[in-house]
């Protein structure tokens, strides 16, 4: 792909709070212009801003306490080498920030659906996905190396989550787990497909966030983004799903405000994983994994660009062992960093990108 298509010296380099800024006013504009769906609905009373809002500040609140206690924790930041040069001053940054905004918003959504037994479900896979997270970050920053937990041993235990989640399903809403929502209204009887569709969405969409993790306020943004427009689709059939995404994007959006460019904090795999396993958890439990796909565009050509990078690495290695790279380097957010593009052009256009694959989800799902 060559980054050149789009001059990156066409595009003003926008700052780390107009980028929150405009964060803010593409949630609030995504859930004022759907409040007419969401009014229709039996549940006329369901409101997805509230609890987002709440979430936000809870979360942005907490964090003025919680950073410097991750800096004097000396949590910080071991960058590779190999990266972009512009991240080497990151190193010493603290990350594992996901211990807070995550917490907050699933107590938050458990309370906020009266402990619904569709929220706790939901929020228990979440927590599993962040605290294979966490164990992922100790190993970094016990081992000094940017390397934790082998990736097999990650794997391993994202999908004997995702069987636990599914094994939950299967017992308490059998009916969620026959049929899958496609575009058009047509449904596809999935049967026992049910199991590793489930398991595959679940591990990818934890992995997929987790890789999108590499700007500062890239993961938590488009995290916010994806988790109100999933939550504005399956609201009519999910009330309790919808708020729980809701309180997800209000958590992601009080991160962003210490999370924005330059970052005060990271959010380690301890908040990226909880994002995609949140976001696959309630796609699996709605049987919107179809409007999930959409809704996740950004995080599945994170992933894209990744895989497509090694085959071709792997295809095109000579004689010395060596091959050639299709990208300058992956994900293609760095890509498009080593092409010229500063972070703040990247996540900005990211985030505007993802709030259009949001309205054409709710379009086309």
């Amino acid at each position: 792909m060559d980054a050149k298509l789009f001059s990156p010296t066409a595009l003003k380099k926008p700052s780390g709070t107009s980028l929150l800024i405009l964060l803010v006013c593409l949630l609030v504009l995504l859930a004022v212009v759907f409040q007419g769906h969401l009014a229709q609905l039996p549940q006329q009373k369901i409101s997805l801003l509230l609890p987002l809002l709440a979430c936000a500040l809870v979360s942005a609140g907490l964090g003025y306490g919680i950073v410097p206690i991750l800096q004097k924790l000396k949590t910080g930041q071991v960058v590779q080498e190999d990266g972009p040069q512009t991240h080497l001053k990151k190193a010493g940054t603290p990350t594992m920030g996901g211990v807070f905004f995550i917490p907050v918003a699933i107590a938050i959504a458990i309370v906020e659906t009266k402990f619904s037994s569709e929220a706790i479900a939901v929020s228990m896979a979440t927590l599993a996905y962040a605290a294979i997270g966490f164990f992922d970050d100790w190993q970094v920053l016990h081992l000094k190396s940017n390397k934790g937990i082998s990736p097999r041993m990650k794997l391993t235990l994202q999908i004997a989550v995702a069987v636990a989640f599914c094994l939950w399903i299967f017992v308490s809403q059998p009916d969620n787990i026959t049929t899958l929502s496609l575009f058009g209204g047509l449904v596809l009887p999935l049967g026992v497909w049910f199991w590793p569709l489930a398991g595959f969405v679940l591990a990818a969409e934890s992995n997929a966030t987790n890789l999108t993790d590499g700007v500062d306020g890239l993961a938590a943004g488009t995290g916010a983004i994806a988790f109100l427009g999933l939550g504005i689709i399956v609201a009519p059939t999910f009330p309790n799903s919808a708020i729980f995404c809701a309180c997800m994007s209000g958590g992601c959006l009080g991160f962003v405000i210490h999370n924005r460019n330059p970052a005060k904090v990271f959010m380690g795999d301890t908040g990226s994983l909880a994002i995609g396993g949140a976001l696959g958890a309630v796609g699996v439990i709605s049987g919107n994994i179809w409007a999930l796909f959409i809704i996740s565009g950004i995080f599945f050509i994170e992933s894209i660009s990744v895989i497509a990078q090694v085959l071709y690495y792997k295809a095109t290695k000579g004689p010395d062992g060596k091959g050639k790279r299709l990208f300058k380097m992956a994900p293609i957010h760095h890509h498009l960093e080593l092409s010229g593009w500063s972070e703040t052009q990247i996540v900005g256009v990211f985030y505007l990108i993802n709030a259009l694959l949001v309205v054409l989800a709710f379009v086309f799902a």
